[in-house]
């Protein structure tokens, strides 16, 4: 048996003697809800409980540095260095997840207790991001087990708080450049184009969050003395949202529409396959016109009303309300003016009669779009090693539809990105029932066994 052969192995042993099952279930005992009252010494628990005997099998020296935000949850940084004549491969993740929603999930599930049903693996975070991220944790550990050796250097950070907008990664990135300097960084996060086909993806969409309120006076009035002499709050913003988006959801402000779909990216998305979910039907009609669907996604902007209010629905009075609400968000891909966002909405509304309308910014989750070049280097050596271990194509997209710090990244530490997401479309990542199938993480363990064997072994090496 040649070394890789072993290296794989013990990669597929970790399931079948049921070790891969263990550590991500202890990981997902582990409550990491950065949203909530978790505290941070609950957060970093993470670390000293759930990742630091791998990493330490890893040989890595890690150090927790706290969070230059204030009350915000320390990171986890730490290096493996073999050789300064090595490439040096940055690893990321994060372990903190959004709340467990307790109660709403199928009947025998607890969220925070891992549970096998059908060959799917249940748990908060199985998903998102502690499955994922101990898949290439324990396919690095295959590796060197069998080598004794990665062949490049490693780097690492994770995080606690990218599901509350990552705050201090930024100010981290900076202030760790020269110790954080790599080559390059790989990482899993999102999910696959297709549950069957390895996927890469080279940077993320942003996205801005603001609210748009109509607020005219204090205390709701009576609907039948009042109404038609009080301006309805709800109406007005009703109106409002209508002329940021037509009927069929086209975005209607011209600053808010990318340059950056362009022959060599629409090449990429015209690969990938037409039917963009097996259990959930899109409506073709809804988005920008003469786009595929594809290239929405991963090649246009999309807004979105997140959240309404107006009075309380459950407990309707007759009564004029005082304000209206709603929360709203764009997504958007590189060739957006992200400064201009908020700027352009504003002159947008005023220019059609909407100047009562308020734009509220405050304490906005905002992610900048950020996308590695098609033609990098980096990508075309992954991708040959991905295509040769599934023994066909794979799906290579610009950028993920949704969000994350990937400019931390491309801006600061001025390295390519390569994401190589374990995870499919319908995980219910974020929601009730989040799960993966037992299938898709074996393959994604030995893909990511062969990968790094392949990034690290020389010349002498078979």
């Amino acid at each position: 048996m040649v070394l890789l052969d072993q290296a794989l192995e013990n990669s597929r042993n970790s399931f079948t003697n049921g070790e891969f099952i263990a550590k991500l279930s202890s990981l997902v005992r582990i409550i990491t809800d950065s949203k909530n009252s978790v505290s941070n010494e609950e957060l970093i628990s993470y670390y000293s409980e759930g990742l630091l005997s791998i990493l330490t099998e890893l040989g890595i020296q890690t150090k927790v540095i706290d969070n230059y935000v204030e009350n915000a949850p320390p990171f986890l940084i730490g290096e493996r260095i073999e050789s300064s004549e090595l490439k040096t491969i940055l690893l990321y993740g994060h372990g903190d997840t959004v709340p467990l929603q307790q109660g709403l999930w199928y009947e025998g599930l607890i969220p925070n207790e891992l549970k096998i049903v059908d060959k799917k693996i249940y748990g908060r975070g199985v998903a998102d991001n502690k499955g994922q991220h101990l898949v290439n944790l324990l396919a690095l550990r295959s590796v060197l087990k069998t080598r004794k050796k990665l062949g490049f250097n490693l780097k690492i950070i994770f995080e606690m708080g990218e599901e509350i907008g990552s705050p201090g990664l930024f100010e981290l990135c900076e202030k760790y450049k020269d110790y954080l300097k790599s080559d390059v960084l790989i990482a899993s996060d999102g999910p696959r184009v297709a549950i069957d086909v390895p996927t890469v993806f080279l940077g993320s969409r942003g996205a801005i969050n603001f609210e748009l309120e109509a607020k005219y006076r204090e205390g709701a009035h009576h609907s039948g003395n009042w109404g038609g002499v009080l301006r309805d709050p709800g109406v007005r913003l009703s109106h409002a949202l209508s002329v940021i988006v037509d009927t069929d959801g086209k975005i209607l402000i011209d600053n808010w529409k990318p340059t950056s779909l362009t022959a060599e990216v629409r090449g990429r998305l015209e690969s990938l396959p037409n039917i963009i979910s097996e259990s959930l039907e899109i409506d073709e009609s809804w988005g920008e016109p003469n786009l595929s669907p594809n290239e929405k996604l991963f090649g246009w902007n999309s807004f979105s009303v997140l959240a309404l209010n107006s009075g309380n629905i459950n407990v309707p009075v007759n009564a004029i309300q005082p304000s209206a609400k709603a929360l709203c968000q764009l997504r958007f891909v590189v060739g957006t003016d992200a400064k201009k966002v908020i700027s352009s909405l504003r002159g947008h509304l005023d220019k059609l009669g909407f100047k009562d309308i308020d734009i509220i910014t405050e304490n906005a989750i905002n992610f900048e779009a950020s996308r590695t070049d098609l033609n990098n280097i980096w990508l075309e050596k992954v991708e040959q090693i991905l295509e040769k271990f599934h023994g066909d194509k794979i799906h290579v997209i610009p950028n993920l539809a949704g969000s994350l710090p990937n400019n931390c990244f491309t801006d600061i530490l001025n390295i390519p990105t390569i994401w190589i997401p374990h995870s499919y479309k319908e995980c219910s990542q974020h929601a009730p029932n989040e799960h993966l199938p037992i299938e898709l993480l074996t393959n994604a363990l030995l893909l990511m066994t062969d990968l790094y064997w392949n990034l690290g072994k020389s010349d002498s090496q078979k």
